[in-house]
C-alpha cells in the first residue's frame, strides 16, 4: 500500500498554504499566506479562487463544519472555521465571505477544531490558554491557563475531553468540572502536531525531536518511529482509524495504525504544513510551505482469501489473481475505487456511486447496486451477508444484491465505526454503543423478519473489541469482546433464558475467530493463544487452560496484531509490519467437524490416533454439551479429570433419560435449566434434590411447599446440615415450619425410595 501523489508544477498560491480541509469528497480548500481561499476541484482538475481575505488574516488553522449524523449538518449549514495570527477566528460561509469574527487569543490562534457532533469549537494559541466556544463563537469555557504556547489541539471521540501539546508534555484533559488531567512526557523535542482518532482512540504526535509516536489515551506508547531528518510538522489520522499520514520537509509518510510505514514519498513542496484525509479515506491533500497543495490517493491496497489476490492497482482498476494457477483478471470501474473487500468466495468493490459484488467464480458479471449517499465508510463481510457503512446509515445486503435491512439504534455513529466497534455473522449483528462504550447493541437476522432487535448486553466497564464467531448455527453464535481491562470475555448471543458470560483470558491486545470454525487466537502480551474450542468456558471452565495451545515465540516482538485467521493459519502483524504466520493443527478442524456432525466415533478415533491432551480436553466438552456419556467418561479419563469420570459413571447408574440430561446439565453450570427440565417432565424429587445438595436452601423449601410435596424431606436434610456443622437455625422460612411439619426419618426415606423406584 502506498500513496501515488500529484500536485501542479507551478504553485497555484504565491505564499506559503498554511491549512488545507475537504468540504466533499471531491472539493479541498486550502489557504495561504497570500491571503487567497482556492478550491480544488479534484473532478476536473480546476482551482477556483473562492475569495480575498483582509491583508491582515494570516491563516493558521482550518476546519469544515462536520459531517454525519451526530453534527445535525443541514442544508445550507456550511460553515468554516479558520484561525488566524492575529488572534481571531473567523467563520465563514461556503462563498468565502465572513460571517463572523471573534477575538479569541492574545497572540496567534494557532489551533481551531469543531468538536465531532458539532456542538462547539476549540481553539489554542500562543498565549497558553484552550478555550471552548460554541457554534456561534461565545466562549463557553477557559479549559487551560498556562504560560507555554499550546501548538496542537484534538477533541475526543465524545466531545468530553481535549488532548493539547504543550512544550515537550501531552496532556488530556476532561471537559468534566474537578477532574484531573492526564500529562505525560511524550518528545525530547517541542511538539508540534497531535491527532485523535475516534474510531480507535489512538493518538499520534509528532515534534522536533524528528520522531511521530502512537499512545493510547492514558499516555502508554504503542510505538515510536525512527528519526527522521526534520522535524514532523503535520499528522492526519483517516477517518476510521486505519491508517495516518506524517508530514514533514520534503516528506509524506503513509503508516499503518500501529505506526509501522506502508510508504515513504519524498517531494518538493518544502514542509507540509498541514494534512487533511477525505471523508471516504482514500485521499488526502496537503498544504505546502512553496505555494503548493499536494494531493494523494491510496493505491496498491491488496487484501487475500484462500488463493485469490486482489490488489488496487490504480484509482479504477483492481487486479485479482488465482496463485493456485497463476490466472489473472483486471477489473475496471466508471469511477474511483473507495472501499474493497474480499472474502467468502466474494469480492465487494464500492465507488462513490455504486458497489459492485463479484462471485469469484464469474468475474465477468457483477452485480451493481446504487448507492444513496455516495460516501462509504467500510465493508464487513460474512458468509451470507455484508454491511455497507455510509456517513449515516448501515445498510445490510445479501450477495444477490437484495437490500436485508437498515438497522439502527440510539446515538448511532456509522463515520467512526471500525472493526473492532461492530461485528457480523450470518445471522446477527452486533454493534458496541458508542456513547456507552459499556453496551453492545444485538440484532437478529431471520427468515421471516428482515432483522430484529434483541436485548442489548452489558458490561461492567467499557469494551474496546467485539467480534462474532463465523461458525455453526444461531445456536451456537458466540461473542468475544475484550474490555478496557484487556480482559477477554465470551457471550453467548441466542437462546432462552440468561445469556451466558465467561472470562477466557487476561491481558489481550487483539483477539480474532477462525473465519469458518470456532476457533479463536488472541494476543495476550507477547503470546499468541489459540483456544481450539472456546464455549468450553460454558461447559467446564475448570479445563479451558487444557483447551489451548500458546506460542510465546519472540518472533512476535512488541505489540503485535492478528490481522487474519483463514483456514489452519493464524496471521500476526508485527510491530515493523512485517507478517508472521503461525500454524494451527489440522487435526482441530477436522475434529470440529465430526463433532458438528455427531460423528463421535470418528471424533474419539481421532483422539486416540493423535494422542494429544488439547484433543481430549475439546473432546470432553463438546461430548458433554451434547450430553454423550460414553465419549465424555473416556474424554475425561483420558486427561485424568477423574472427579468428572466418577460422576459421569454415576449419571449412568441413573435408569431414567430425562434425569440424566438434567445431571449432565448440572455438570455444565446450568442449574435452572435441569431444574426447569425436571419439572417440566414431573420430577419434582429430582427438582428439589438438585437445590438440595446445592445447599440453595430457600429454593428447595419454595418448590416443595408450591408442589405440596416432600417438604418433611427438606428439613429433614436441613436438619441433618446443621447438625453436622453444629449450628442452629437462622432461616426465617424453616424456624416457621419447624414445628408445624412432622419429620419421620423412615418415613421419609420411605418415600424417597418410592420417587425412585417411579423414575424407573
Amino acid at each position: 500500500m502506498r500513496f501515488k501523489t500529484s500536485f501542479s508544477k507551478e504553485p497555484k498560491h504565491s505564499d506559503f498554504v498554511t491549512c488545507v480541509d475537504w468540504n466533499t469528497t471531491e472539493e479541498v480548500y486550502s489557504c495561504s499566506d497570500d491571503h487567497t481561499l482556492l478550491k480544488w476541484n479534484l473532478m476536473n482538475g480546476e482551482t477556483n479562487k473562492i475569495a480575498d481575505l483582509p491583508n491582515n488574516l494570516f491563516p493558521t488553522d482550518m476546519h469544515w463544519f462536520p459531517r454525519g449524523p451526530g453534527s445535525n449538518r443541514k442544508q445550507g449549514s456550511d460553515l468554516l472555521l479558520i484561525t488566524s495570527a492575529d488572534g481571531k477566528f473567523h467563520l465563514l460561509n461556503k462563498n468565502g465571505r465572513i460571517d463572523r469574527s471573534v477575538d479569541a487569543h492574545k497572540g496567534a490562534v494557532l489551533v481551531g477544531r469543531w468538536s465531532y457532533d458539532g456542538a462547539g469549537l476549540l481553539t489554542a494559541g500562543e498565549d497558553g490558554q484552550v478555550k471552548i466556544w460554541s457554534r456561534g463563537g461565545m466562549l463557553r469555557s477557559t479549559v487551560v491557563q498556562s504560560g507555554a504556547p499550546v501548538y496542537s489541539a484534538a477533541w475526543s471521540a465524545d466531545s468530553n475531553q481535549v488532548l493539547y501539546a504543550q512544550g515537550k508534555m501531552l496532556i488530556v484533559k476532561p471537559l468534566m468540572p474537578n477532574s484531573n488531567p492526564i500529562r505525560w512526557k511524550a518528545h525530547e523535542g517541542l511538539i508540534l502536531k497531535v491527532a485523535w482518532n475516534p474510531s480507535n482512540n489512538l493518538i499520534v504526535s509528532g515534534g522536533e525531536d524528528n520522531r511521530y509516536k502512537v499512545w493510547d489515551p492514558f499516555g502508554q506508547q504503542l510505538y515510536s518511529s525512527a528519526p527522521h531528518e526534520y522535524p514532523i510538522t503535520a499528522i492526519s489520522w483517516a477517518p476510521n482509524g486505519g491508517l495516518f499520514a506524517v508530514g514533514s520537509y520534503n516528506t509524506l509518510r503513509l503508516c499503518d495504525e500501529i505506526g509501522w510505514s506502508h510508504s515513504l514519498e519524498k517531494l518538493n513542496t518544502g514542509s507540509i504544513y498541514a494534512l487533511a484525509w477525505s471523508s471516504d479515506g482514500t485521499q488526502i491533500a496537503g498544504a505546502c510551505a512553496k505555494g503548493h497543495c499536494v494531493f494523494a490517493h491510496v493505491i496498491e491496497r491488496r487484501l487475500e482469501w484462500h488463493q485469490y489476490e486482489a490488489s488496487l492497482t490504480g484509482r479504477r482498476s483492481i487486479s485479482v489473481r488465482d496463485v493456485s494457477n497463476e490466472s489473472w483478471e483486471r477489473l475496471e470501474f466508471p469511477d474511483r475505487v473507495i472501499q474493497l473487500a474480499l472474502g467468502y468466495d466474494h469480492l465487494v468493490v464500492v465507488t462513490p456511486s455504486q458497489c459492485h459484488i463479484f462471485n469469484i467464480h464469474h468475474w465477468n458479471t457483477p452485480t451493481i447496486i446504487e448507492l444513496r449517499e455516495g460516501s462509504v465508510c467500510m465493508l464487513l463481510l460474512c458468509p451470507k451477508f455484508f454491511l455497507l457503512i455510509e456517513r449515516s446509515s448501515v445498510y445490510l445486503y445479501s450477495y444477490e444484491g437484495r437490500l436485508v435491512s437498515s438497522p439502527r439504534w440510539a446515538a448511532m455513529q456509522p463515520e467512526t465505526m471500525n472493526e473492532k466497534s461492530i461485528s457480523l455473522s450470518d445471522d446477527t449483528l452486533a454493534a458496541r454503543d458508542q456513547n456507552d462504550p459499556k453496551i453492545i447493541h444485538v440484532f437478529e437476522i431471520g427468515s421471516t423478519k428482515a432483522m430484529s432487535e434483541a436485548p442489548p448486553m452489558l458490561h461492567t466497564i467499557g469494551i474496546l473489541e467485539i467480534a462474532l464467531n463465523q461458525g455453526g448455527s444461531a445456536a451456537d453464535r458466540l461473542i468475544a469482546f475484550v474490555d478496557r481491562s484487556h480482559d477477554l470475555f465470551l457471550a453467548s448471543v441466542h437462546g432462552t433464558g440468561q445469556r451466558k458470560f465467561g472470562k477466557l483470558g487476561r491481558m489481550v491486545q487483539s483477539v480474532r475467530w477462525n473465519s469458518s470454525i470456532n476457533i479463536l487466537a488472541a494476543i495476550q502480551d507477547t503470546t499468541l493463544t489459540v483456544w481450539y474450542y472456546p464455549a468450553v468456558i460454558f461447559s467446564d471452565k475448570h479445563i479451558v487452560e487444557k483447551t489451548c495451545a500458546k506460542n510465546d515465540s519472540s518472533d512476535f516482538g512488541k505489540n503485535p496484531v492478528v490481522v487474519n485467521f483463514y483456514g489452519n493459519h493464524v496471521g500476526v502483524r508485527r510491530v515493523d509490519g512485517s507478517l508472521v504466520n503461525s500454524a494451527v493443527p489440522m487435526t482441530v478442524s477436522i475434529l470440529h467437524e465430526f463433532a458438528s456432525t455427531a460423528r463421535w466415533e470418528e471424533a474419539r478415533k481421532l483422539c486416540r490416533m493423535v494422542k494429544e491432551d488439547t484433543l481430549w480436553a475439546c473432546l470432553a466438552a463438546m461430548a458433554t454439551k451434547a450430553k454423550n456419556l460414553l465419549i465424555a467418561e473416556e474424554a475425561y479419563a483420558a486427561i485424568d479429570e477423574m472427579d468428572k469420570v466418577e460422576y459421569i459413571q454415576h449419571i449412568k447408574t441413573i435408569p431414567n433419560k430425562t434425569a440424566q440430561m438434567a445431571e449432565m446439565i448440572l455438570m455444565t453450570g446450568g442449574v435452572e435449566e435441569a431444574e426447569n427440565l425436571l419439572m417440566q417432565n414431573g420430577l419434582i424429587y429430582r427438582a428439589i434434590m438438585v437445590n438440595v445438595h446445592l445447599h440453595k436452601w430457600n429454593r428447595a423449601l419454595e418448590l416443595a411447599t408450591k408442589n405440596r410435596t416432600h417438604v418433611d424431606t427438606v428439613l429433614f436434610y436441613r436438619n441433618e446440615y446443621l447438625k453436622a456443622l453444629q449450628k442452629s437455625e437462622t432461616l426465617e422460612k424453616f424456624i416457621a415450619l419447624k414445628d408445624q411439619v412432622p419429620q419421620d426419618p423412615d418415613k421419609i426415606m420411605e418415600m424417597i425410595a418410592q420417587e425412585l423406584e417411579k423414575e424407573k
